[in-house]
């Protein structure tokens, strides 16, 4: 028996109608957060943060398409995507208690030479001082924080079920600060990023006071040691 698909003929119309709809309101708003983000990154302030992360989260494949065709640098809008996050994630990150936070640090920020050897929990630094890490792992154990050096993302994964830290500060490069917060937004955590100064697999640079300037958010004065300030250093 032949079935007619006469009756559904006015209902497959509608859907296709709406579905055109929505497909076209994604796109003309992809082009104004494309357009908030453009004129953000000129002046160099964010404007309507707040309406600029939902949207560019729920049209973030349309908005990257956009912003590629203008001619944006993928780099460019890695940062703005990032510094984005951070502005919106800092009161949350600031109401956490350092005792719930944690900050993961890239291998590749250790010297060529370091002795340090590799545990289920990251590297264990030796503080030989032969680079940076040292003394800022001892500065900021000593705020409070649990301090990881850790070589990939399932590292951060295994730390984070082990310690169940309720926010992080993440070091890397562009690439692998967006991947973890974005690991970390599904994880339930509060997530902050700073990005490195220089890229690479072997003695790569991070600005310190970057990294102090984040770490100190919403802690107490009397909490953070005398001598951080070497951090900006």
């Amino acid at each position: 028996m032949d079935l007619s698909i006469a009756p559904y003929e006015g209902l497959m119309m509608i859907i296709g109608v709406v579905t055109v709809i929505i497909i076209l309101g994604m796109v003309l708003l992809a082009f104004v957060m494309v357009i908030i983000s453009l004129y953000s990154i000129k002046k160099g302030r964010l404007y309507f943060p707040g309406f600029l992360r939902a949207g560019l989260v729920f049209t973030e494949g349309f908005a990257k398409a956009i912003f590629r065709l203008l001619g944006l640098e993928d780099r460019e809008m890695l940062s703005f995507f990032i510094k984005l996050h951070n502005t919106m994630s800092k009161s949350d990150f600031e109401r956490v208690p350092v005792t719930g936070r944690a900050i993961f640090l890239p291998q590749c920020l250790r010297s060529s030479r370091c002795p340090a050897h590799l545990t289920p929990e990251g590297l264990k630094c030796r503080a030989c001082g032969q680079c940076t890490i040292g003394q800022a792992h001892f500065l900021l154990e000593k705020m409070g924080y649990r301090v990881f050096i850790v070589p990939g993302s399932s590292f951060i994964k295994r730390m984070v079920k082990k310690y169940r830290p309720k926010a992080i500060i993440g070091v890397g490069c562009l690439s692998e600060v967006k991947e973890g917060i974005d690991m970390a937004d599904k994880m339930g955590l509060v997530a902050m990023g700073v990005v490195t100064a220089k890229e690479g697999c072997v003695e790569t640079l991070v600005s310190w006071s970057d990294v102090y300037e984040m770490a100190i958010l919403g802690i107490d004065p009397v909490s953070i040691p005398q001598d951080l300030h070497v951090l900006a250093d």
